[in-house]
C-alpha cells in the first residue's frame, strides 16, 4: 500500500512517486514545442549567438530556482508546493494569489494544448472534426489523472521518454550531419555563425524577446515542487532529480540549438514559418529531411503530439493538486480538499476539466475570448518563478533568525543567495520583455492583454489581504514546521 501525505482533517494523497516518475516530469516540462517548434524562430530572431545565450541563462536560472524548489520541497514535501510555501514564509496574501494564478494558468494551458491536438491530428486526418479529436484526448487525459496518481506519473515517464529519445536521435543525425558522415555533403564546421551579422542579430531588443520565448520554454519544471507531495521518498527523489534535470536541460537545449544553427542558417525563412499547424517548417524536420529521411514531417508531428498530451497531462495533474491544497488550506472551497479513497482529489480534477472544456468551447465559438484567456494566463509561470525565489529568500532567513542551522537541511540550495537572486531579476526582466513594441509605443490596449496575468495577481492578492487582514510575517514567526 502506498504512504500518505496527510494535510488537515485526513485529507490525503497518494505517495506513489518513485524517482524516475519526478525526474521525466521535471524533463518532460521542460522539453515541448518550446525546443521542437519555436527553437528555430528564436534563432531566426536573435541568431544563432542571441538564441543559445538565451537558453543557456534561461536555463541556468532555471537549476537555481529548481535547487531553491528543492531545498524548502525536501524540508516540506507538500502538494501546494510554492503557494504553501509563500504562504508560510512570505504572507498569505501571496500564497492565495500565487495559487489561483498558477492554476488558472494551467486550466487554460490544458484548454490550449486540447485545442493543439485537433490541429496536430488534422495533418492525418484533415476531414474528420477537430472538436472530436479534442474531446476525445481530454476524456483520455481525465481517464489518466482519475485512475491514480500513479498511472499519472507512469503516463509522463513514457511520454517523456518519446521526447528523450527523439532529442537524442536529432542530436546524433545532426552532428553527423556537420561533420560529412549523413546528408551527402562535406562538414559544414561554422560558417552559419559567421554569415551576415551572426552570430548576435537583432540588437538587444532581439536578444531580450528570445529571453521571453527561452523563458517559456523552460515553464513546467517546477511541476517537481507540485510532486514532492506524492514522492515516496522525497528527501532522496527530489535531489536527485534536480541534479539529473539542469544537465540533461543544458546538453539537450544548449546542442540542440547549436546543431540547429549550424545545419540551418539563421536567415532561412522556414524558421519563423515553424508552428503546430506547419510541421514541414520545424527545425528538427529540416533536419531530419536533409538527410534524406522519408516521413520526416509525419514523424516529427507524432512527436509533438505526444509533447502536447504530455502537457495537458501535467497541466491537470498540476493544476488539481494546486486547487487540492488551497481547499484543504482554506484558500479554496473546503470540497476542493477532499479526495476519494485512490487519492486522488476528485472534485478539484473535475473543475479543472470543466474549466478547461469551457475554455476550449471558447475557441470553437468565440476565438476573441479564447485568446484573452490565454492572454491572461501567459505570464503566471514567471510570476510562480518570482514567489519562488521570494519564498526561498524568506526561508533561509526565516531559518538562521530562529536559531537553526543550513546543516539541518537535507538538501542545500548551490549558491545561496545568488540563485534566487539571479532568478529574482531574470524574472522580472523577462516579464518586463513580454512585449517590448507596445512598451515602445506606450500602445495601452495591446499592453493590457499582454500583461494581463499582473493585474489579475494584483487583484487577487489585494482582495484576499484587505478581507482577512494579512502581513508580511516577521521572520521569528514563520512557522518552519507543522
Amino acid at each position: 500500500m502506498s504512504a500518505k501525505s496527510n494535510d488537515s482533517e485526513g485529507r490525503s494523497v497518494q505517495r506513489s512517486l518513485k524517482t524516475r516518475h519526478l525526474s521525466m516530469i521535471a524533463l518532460g516540462g521542460s522539453i515541448g514545442t518550446g525546443l521542437f517548434v519555436t527553437s528555430g524562430s528564436t534563432i531566426a530572431t536573435a541568431g544563432p549567438g542571441g538564441a543559445l545565450l538565451a537558453y543557456l541563462a534561461i536555463g541556468v536560472m532555471v537549476y537555481f530556482l529548481m535547487t531553491s524548489l528543492g531545498e524548502m520541497a525536501t524540508y516540506m514535501p507538500v502538494s501546494g508546493s510554492f503557494a504553501e510555501y509563500a504562504t508560510r514564509f512570505i504572507d498569505p496574501a501571496a500564497g492565495f494569489a500565487l495559487g489561483w494564478n498558477y492554476w488558472f494558468n494551467w486550466a487554460i494551458t490544458l484548454a490550449v494544448d486540447i485545442s493543439t491536438t485537433a490541429i496536430l491530428m488534422h495533418f492525418w486526418l484533415p476531414h474528420v472534426p477537430g472538436w472530436l479529436f479534442s474531446v476525445g484526448f481530454l476524456a483520455l487525459i481525465f481517464a489518466l489523472n482519475i485512475i491514480s496518481v500513479k498511472a499519472f506519473g507512469e503516463t509522463e515517464y513514457w511520454l517523456a521518454m518519446i521526447k528523450v529519445v527523439t532529442v537524442l536521435v536529432f542530436l546524433a543525425v545532426g552532428i553527423l550531419t556537420i561533420v560529412g558522415v549523413l546528408g551527402g555533403g562535406s562538414a559544414i564546421g561554422m560558417r552559419n555563425f559567421t554569415i551576415g551579422d551572426a552570430p548576435f542579430h537583432g540588437g538587444w531588443p532581439a536578444g531580450l524577446s528570445v529571453f521571453v520565448v527561452a523563458g517559456f520554454s523552460f515553464q513546467g519544471t517546477e511541476l517537481i515542487g507540485i510532486t514532492a507531495g506524492e514522492s515516496a521518498t522525497p528527501a532522496k527523489s527530489i535531489p536527485k532529480a534536480i541534479k539529473e534535470v539542469f544537465w540533461r536541460i543544458l546538453i539537450f537545449y544548449i546542442l540542440a540549438i547549436a546543431v540547429i544553427a549550424a545545419l540551418i542558417p539563421y536567415t532561412d525563412p522556414n524558421l519563423l514559418g515553424a508552428s503546430e499547424s506547419r510541421v514541414a517548417m520545424s527545425p528538427f524536420t529540416l533536419v531530419f529531411q536533409r538527410i534524406g529521411m522519408a516521413g520526416a514531417a509525419s514523424l516529427m508531428n507524432a512527436v509533438i503530439l505526444t509533447s502536447v498530451l504530455s502537457s495537458a497531462n501535467s497541466g491537470m495533474y498540476a493544476s488539481s493538486r494546486m486547487l487540492w491544497a488551497m481547499g484543504s488550506n482554506g484558500m479554496a472551497p473546503r470540497i476542493y480538499g477532499k479526495t476519494n479513497r485512490r487519492g486522488v482529489p476528485l472534485p478539484a480534477l473535475l473543475l479543472t476539466t470543466l474549466v478547461g472544456a469551457l475554455t476550449f468551447l471558447t475557441s470553437v465559438l468565440g476565438n476573441n475570448v479564447y485568446q484573452l484567456l490565454v492572454a491572461a494566463s501567459g505570464l503566471t509561470g514567471f510570476i510562480a518563478w518570482i514567489g519562488i525565489a521570494l519564498s526561498h529568500l524568506r526561508f533561509r532567513r526565516a531559518l538562521i533568525k530562529q536559531g537553526h542551522s543550513v546543516d539541518e537541511l537535507v538538501y542545500h540550495a548551490k549558491l545561496f543567495p545568488f540563485g534566487p537572486l539571479l532568478a529574482l531579476v531574470l524574472g522580472i526582466v523577462v516579464i518586463i520583455g513580454q512585449d517590448i513594441p507596445s512598451l515602445k509605443a506606450f500602445a495601452w490596449d495591446k499592453l493590457l492583454i499582454s500583461y494581463m496575468s499582473i493585474p489579475l495577481f494584483v487583484i487577487l492578492f489585494t482582495w484576499y489581504k484587505v478581507k482577512h487582514h494579512t502581513h508580511l510575517i516577521p521572520l521569528d514567526e514563520i512557522k518552519l514546521k507543522d
